[in-house]
């Protein structure tokens, strides 16, 4: 898993309870997605298709850095699908885990569109 992506938690991002909202932390992900997406298919179309088993694990409060980690999973003919591990940097504790995010190369009319790329490319550009 490689972590790409920072940011650090200010007191807008907190709720009621003084921690990490979960939809900011999914918003962040999601442009963390988009941006991994575009770096491993060379394209800048993309859009998020899905997410799948979601589970938050540890708060993230005040002051936290909290880091994005992705892997490849697999490759379709107009898709990505990767893993997401989001963590606290000082501590390393998992603060979020997504199973699978699939992205999709879209054309200018939002359709699916072939990208051209395997997974075997993606695995050798590293």
């Amino acid at each position: 898993m490689k972590f790409l992506g920072r940011r650090l938690v200010k007191s807008e991002d907190l709720n009621p309870a003084e921690c990490l909202f979960g939809g900011t932390l999914l918003r962040w992900l999601d442009e963390e997605a988009y941006i991994y997406a575009c770096c491993q298919l060379d394209q800048s179309k993309i859009v998020t298709a899905s997410m799948t088993e979601i589970n938050f694990r540890y708060p993230s409060v005040l002051g936290d850095i909290i880091e994005f980690g992705m892997k490849t999973q697999s490759v379709g003919r107009s898709s990505i699908a990767f893993s997401a591990n989001v963590r606290n940097k000082v501590t390393k504790k998992t603060v979020l885990e997504v199973e699978k995010i699939v992205m999709v190369l879209v054309d200018d009319h939002g359709k699916a569109t072939p990208h051209g790329k395997t997974l075997q490319e993606l695995a050798a550009q590293g």
